[in-house]
This record gives C-alpha cells, sequence and structure tokens, in this order.
C-alpha cells in the first residue's frame, strides 16, 4: 500500500537532475546485477540486500554455512564496483593492530633522527570484509568498532580517517560454536542489515557444480567507480519519504520493546530487549534505497516491509521462555510485520 498522498514528504527532496541520477541507479543496478550473476549463481536477494546497504551508506553481516559463496559475493560486488578491496580472515590470535594498523620506529638515514611513522592496515579500504568476524576475541572484534560508526581509526594518539566510501562487510559461520566469540549487541547494532545465506536451488546447484568444475574463468567489469557510489550515496538521501512511512518505521520499532505500551503481548512474553533508535534509521534508509535501486523517486510500505526483518532480526534480544519455546527471533519480527496495519 502506498503512502497516503496527503502526507507531506519529508526527510529529503527532489531536484530535476535527480531523476536522471535515479534511472542511472536502477540501471547501474541491472547492470551490477548481471555481471555479478555470471559468477555467482543465484542469491539475488543477497546481492540485492548488498547493494542496499552499500547505497545506503551501512554495513551487512552475511551469516551462512561454509560454501555457500558468500566471501566470492563480496570480492565481486567490490570488481563491479571498481573499489578498493581488503579482506581480513578473521582469527583467534589476531590482534587489534593488524586490523588498524600500527606506529613503527624509523630513523632518518640523513639526519639519523628517529620517528614513528603509522602503517595502515587492511581496515584501509572502500569495502573490508571481515570474514568468520566471530572466530576473533572481543578485543580485536571491537578494533573494528570505531571504523564501522565514525569511519576513522585512531592510533598512538592520531586519529587517521578511512577512506570514501567504506563498508563492512562480514561474514558469519551459524553452526559452529566452538571456538567462535558470539558478537557483543553493541557491534551487531553497527550492523544495518543482517542477510540469512540459504542453500540454493537443485537447478542452481546444477548450475554452480558445472561452471565450477569448468575450465572458464569469469572476468567482471566494473560498473561504478568510488566518486559515483558517494554521489549515488548522496541521492539516496535524498530521497523524500511521508510523514506516515517514517512515523510507521518509528512505531514498528517501537513495538519490539517490551516495556513499550503499544508493543504486542507475544513481544513482552519473548523480547527481553527490543530494538533502538538505529534500527527506525536503517529502516527509512533501506526503504529509500530499495526504492531508488527500482528507480523510484519514494519509497512505500512494500520497501519498508522488505527491510524490516532485515534490519530488525539481529537487534532483539530473546529471552528463555522463547528458547524454550523454540521461537526465534526470525519468526518474532515475522509476526510482527505480519499484523502491522500499515498505512
Amino acid at each position: 500500500m502506498p503512502p497516503n498522498p496527503s502526507s507531506p514528504p519529508v526527510a529529503g527532496s527532489r531536484t530535476a537532475g535527480d531523476l536522471e541520477l535515479l534511472e542511472r541507479l536502477a540501471a547501474a543496478r541491472r547492470d551490477l546485477l548481471a555481471h555479478v550473476g555470471r559468477r555467482i549463481v543465484g542469491q539475488k536477494d543477497i546481492l540485492d540486500g548488498i547493494l542496499t546497504a552499500v547505497f545506503s551508506g551501512g554495513h551487512a553481516l552475511l551469516v551462512g554455512v561454509p560454501g555457500l559463496a558468500k566471501t566470492l559475493m563480496v570480492q565481486s560486488v567490490a570488481e563491479a564496483l571498481e573499489l578498493k578491496f581488503s579482506r581480513i580472515q578473521f582469527t583467534p590470535d589476531l590482534m587489534p593492530a593488524d586490523i588498524t594498523g600500527t606506529e613503527i620506529l624509523e630513523e632518518d638515514q640523513a639526519t639519523g633522527k628517529r620517528a614513528f611513522r603509522f602503517v595502515p592496515g587492511p581496515v584501509f579500504a572502500n569495502i573490508v570484509l571481515a570474514d568468520e568476524v566471530n572466530r576473533t576475541p572481543p578485543k580485536t572484534q571491537a578494533a573494528l568498532l570505531q571504523a564501522m560508526q565514525e569511519h576513522q581509526v585512531t592510533a598512538g594518539g592520531r586519529t587517521h580517517p578511512l577512506p570514501a566510501p567504506f563498508f563492512v562487510l562480514a561474514t558469519q559461520n551459524p553452526i559452529e560454536q566452538e571456538g567462535t566469540y558470539p558478537l557483543p549487541e553493541a557491534q551487531l547494532d553497527r550492523f544495518m542489515f543482517e542477510l540469512r545465506v540459504n542453500y540454493p536451488s537443485p537447478e542452481e546447484e546444477r548450475r554452480i557444480v558445472a561452471a565450477t568444475t569448468a575450465d572458464e574463468p569469469v572476468e567482471i567489469r566494473p560498473v561504478l567507480t568510488a566518486e559515483d557510489v558517494l554521489a549515488l550515496q548522496h541521492l539516496v538521501r535524498r530521497i523524500a519519504v511521508t510523514e506516515a512511512l517514517v512515523g510507521a518505521a518509528v512505531g514498528l520499532v517501537r513495538r519490539t520493546r517490551p516495556n513499550d505500551p503499544s508493543a504486542p503481548p507475544f513481544i513482552k512474553e519473548y523480547i527481553s530487549w527490543g530494538a533502538g533508535p538505529r534500527a527506525s534509521q536503517y529502516l527509512v534508509l533501506g526503504a529509500k534505497a530499495r526504492a531508488a535501486l527500482e528507480g523510484r523517486p519514494m519509497p512505500d510500505y512494500e520497501d519498508l516491509k522488505a527491510a524490516a526483518p532485515l534490519v530488525m532480526t539481529h537487534r532483539l534480544v530473546i529471552n528463555f521462555a522463547a528458547e524454550a519455546a523454540g521461537r526465534t527471533a526470525a519468526d518474532i519480527v515475522a509476526e510482527l510485520v505480519k499484523g502491522e496495519r500499515w498505512g
């Protein structure tokens, strides 16, 4: 159901050039999916989720069992966007300086003077793949907190800005518990989306096996540059939304909090902590980006409904009653969205 036309647009304005940019973004999305699709079979929803996060300026967490091409998807998107790509393999012995960088003592051969020089770590890239992010202790996981929120790194008392655009796309294996460290809530909240990567269909799996066992390397031609991505991010911010849509996003998030008067009974029964204000922000941004990627000048309630599970599932903390009843955060969010009166 579209937003109420009598409700005035807020949080964005369009210029004549924006409509042309919208058409360009929609065309770029089709080209990106086509190019990445030459290497990745299926997983269109996941690729759309990654692109939505990228053009919203957010980070994404990809959750799935090994062998589902999560890493290859991120690498392929980075190639198609012509962005500097960096991969960090998270391991139990990884240290914060291995991510952010470190200062080394250098001696000037001419003067004999010594001075510290900062050597940037792999986080200084446009797209950072944090592979198996839950395999490293919290001390090292925390090295990403400042980078993800403020797009800068502090080392040796000095702050170093990260290149723009900057995204963290992390992967996580949901079935392995031994030797892993669950991400703290503060870190999970930094991720705009949690994308669940599922098994391919039988036909897709046949195509995957046929393609990956043949001697036919696939090259991906860049579709957009870093400057293009930055311009399109600003375009997404300028997309107008109605007061009714903003109200729907805020109301949905508030109903995930068990102490809120508007929370339904099953939320009060199964949820310890609901989603915070960042979820409302990401719901609106996600709806904007989804509309823009399809070339539409204004998002509607369908965009909000599509973004809700990706934004809210990893932000809900279920309690023991939910675990005992076999309830998960995902099906609780699905029930909440289904029971919502949109518009």
